[in-house]
């Protein structure tokens, strides 16, 4: 599936595949009812690496590429992720604002010359118990199974949002309100969200 393929759905569903030594993500066009549809693309993250870089494929397959989001610098928790696609050419890019995240995470992504969009959890009350939850000793193996989400604004005009599904697993639901917001930027951003540990 090529990149106008993935530009005509507005609603995806991702899926987070269980593996022991990277982070896989299955992104297919989402039905009506928010179910798993046509698969779009396929992101792989290895685990252990100093620069962080995930890949996204057309398919499971991993036999053609999408595009990437790759990390500026080395472990620096506040460096900026550049999405590109398969020429290089810069797509876009995103990061954590740590300061506002200290309360509710906080992203800011940017497509060059189009759009600015800052992107926060939703619910004050869900990001504070998600702080607190995460401060406590016993959690470490115990996911936080509340259901959080983010929306991600423009001069307060919502143009993207990604829902979290309730269960176990990683599951996400992830809308997109802007005709001009390339689709793989934003299906970066999301899945970034997760394989980054923001969410």
């Amino acid at each position: 599936m090529d990149s106008t393929r993935t530009q005509a759905p507005q609603r995806f569903a991702i899926r987070r595949k269980m593996t022991l030594m990277t982070k896989e993500y299955v992104v297919t066009a989402a039905r009506p009812d928010g179910s798993e549809g046509e698969i779009v693309a396929f992101a792989h993250q290895k685990r252990i690496t100093l620069k962080e870089r995930t890949t996204f494929y057309t398919d499971e397959t991993r036999k053609q590429i999408l595009c990437t989001f790759e990390a500026r610098q080395v472990l620096d928790p506040e460096t900026v992720y550049d999405v590109r696609d398969t020429a290089g050419q810069t797509i876009g890019s995103f990061h954590n604002d740590p300061d506002a995240s200290l309360f509710r995470s906080t992203w800011t992504m940017r497509q060059p010359g189009t759009m600015d969009l800052t992107g926060r959890e939703r619910n004050r009350l869900v990001a504070g118990v998600r702080r607190i939850w995460d401060w406590l000793p016993f959690t470490d193996f115990v996911p936080f199974l509340w259901p959080h989400h983010f929306d991600f604004t423009e001069n307060k005009l919502l143009l993207m949002t990604v829902d979290k599904k309730l269960g176990l697993r990683s599951r996400y639901l992830l809308g997109i309100h802007a005709p001009d917001l390339d689709h793989r930027l934003a299906i970066a951003q999301a899945i970034a969200l997760d394989a980054l540990d923001e969410v």
